[in-house]
This record gives C-alpha cells, sequence and structure tokens, in this order.
C-alpha cells in the first residue's frame, strides 16, 4: 500500500457523486453543489480492493454536510483494471437515541423526483402501494435523488429476476413485471405514491424542498428501536459505563 494521499481536485468527479445521481444525469454541477455543501475537508484518496476482479483498486472519500442535516462520508471505488466502479454512503455520526421513520406523500413528480434523499445502510425502502419493501442490506448506503433511488431499485429487481420481463406466466413473475412496470411509471410521471424510510439508526433524509419551513408532504417521526433493531445495530451488548474499572 502506498498510503493515505490527501488530494483536491474535482470532488464531485472523484466521488463519483454523478455516477450516485445516474438517473439524474441532467442535473449541471451547479445543481448538484446546491444538494451537497462541500467544505473545507479534503478527499482522502487510498488503496482498495476491487469488488468485482479482486484485483487493486482506488477509493476516493470525502466527508461532507447536507444542509438542515448532519454530515457524511461519501466513498466512490474505481478499478482501473476491470472499469467497475461503486459509490457508498456512511454516517459519519453516532446512532441516534431512537430510530426514525420518513414519509414523503408525493405531490409534484417534476419537485419530488428531483429531491435529494440520503438512504443510510441501516435503513429499508418501503412503498406500499406496490407492496415493495427492501431491507436494509438490499442497496447499502446510498445518497442520490428519488428518481435515482428508483433506478436502483428498479435495476436490482431486474436483476434477481429477470424472468419478469419475458413471457413468463408464473403467478410470481407476473407481480414482478407489475412492480418493475409501477416504479417506471413513477419515473415517467405517470404515478405519484408514498416513499417510506425506516432507519433505526436515525442517519437517513429526504430533502425538504421548502427549508428552513415545514415540508407539508413530509413527515419525520422518532420511534423506540426494538431489541431486534439494537442487536443488528450491534448496541444491545456495547458497554458504555465501567469498562475502565475492567482494564485497570
Amino acid at each position: 500500500s502506498s498510503g493515505i494521499n490527501a488530494e483536491y481536485g474535482d470532488d464531485e468527479d472523484m466521488l463519483g457523486i454523478t455516477e450516485m445521481k445516474e438517473a439524474a444525469a441532467a442535473e449541471t454541477a451547479e445543481e448538484q453543489s446546491q444538494a451537497v455543501y462541500n467544505e473545507n475537508s479534503e478527499v482522502i484518496t487510498f488503496d482498495a480492493m476491487c469488488n468485482a476482479c479482486g484485483k487493486e483498486a482506488v477509493c476516493n472519500m470525502k466527508e461532507v454536510e447536507i444542509p438542515f442535516f448532519k454530515k457524511i462520508l461519501l466513498m466512490a471505488n474505481v478499478c482501473d483494471h476491470c472499469g467497475f466502479k461503486d459509490s457508498e454512503v456512511k454516517s459519519s455520526g453516532g446512532i441516534g437515541e431512537k430510530g426514525q421513520r420518513i414519509k414523503l406523500q408525493m405531490t409534484d413528480s417534476e419537485m419530488d423526483l428531483d429531491r435529494d434523499i440520503l438512504k443510510s445502510e441501516t435503513a429499508s425502502v418501503n412503498i406500499p402501494e406496490l407492496g415493495i419493501e427492501l431491507t436494509c442490506g438490499a442497496l447499502g448506503g446510498r445518497f442520490t435523488t428519488i428518481e435515482g433511488l428508483l433506478h436502483q431499485i428498479k435495476d436490482q429487481l431486474e436483476s434477481i429476476n429477470p424472468f419478469a420481463l419475458g413471457d413468463s406466466s408464473t403467478d410470481n413473475s407476473s407481480k414482478m413485471a407489475d412492480v418493475i412496470q409501477g416504479l417506471q411509471d413513477i419515473i415517467d410521471k405517470k404515478k405519484l405514491v408514498e416513499l417510506i424510510l425506516v432507519d433505526p439508526a436515525a442517519n437517513s433524509y429526504i430533502q425538504n424542498v421548502y427549508a428552513p419551513d415545514d415540508d407539508p408532504h413530509l413527515t419525520v417521526e422518532d420511534f423506540e428501536r426494538t431489541t431486534a433493531d439494537n442487536d443488528d445495530l450491534g448496541i444491545t451488548h456495547m458497554k458504555t459505563e465501567g469498562y475502565e474499572n475492567e482494564e485497570s
């Protein structure tokens, strides 16, 4: 390993923000900079391993701040050997005292599809009207737009069930095809739905387009985590008091 090297430059390109917002390719760099406030923190570049071919790759990482929310870590992996690219988001803060349920009732496709959304690695995504319930591990951490997230969900469903796209007459394939078409209808501005993020760690976010005023179509509810939630987050057996005495 050549160690960690701090580099400046075009942060958006290095971090693959455009890649993370692939469904919003028409956005200009100026529009993107309004969504993410880049601090004067450096882009950190270090060696990593490619998840696709296993050879040496490069990972770019930067801490950024989302207005009216919190700081996050954007990471982009790029492999020069096979061309594989991957982007991921991690919260740079801790776990919230309570979990959060964020609900967006879409009312205007143009506005809502362009909202920024941060789905943390601990958040699930629900679209009740389409019967979609994606667990936290389905997409990992993602920072994109609503439209970008819908594209990612659609691509994943198509990849795990390609038969839904053909002439298969099975009930499951037919239902999956309906779900995929429903996602496409939302993307094509033909359908308005409710989108729900449930994050036990409270590290997810949907952009309030009316900020600093309240958004009439966006609600954020706190909830008490279950024992299972705490187990999944690894905090059930976490000892925060008295460890100094054990070490002495």
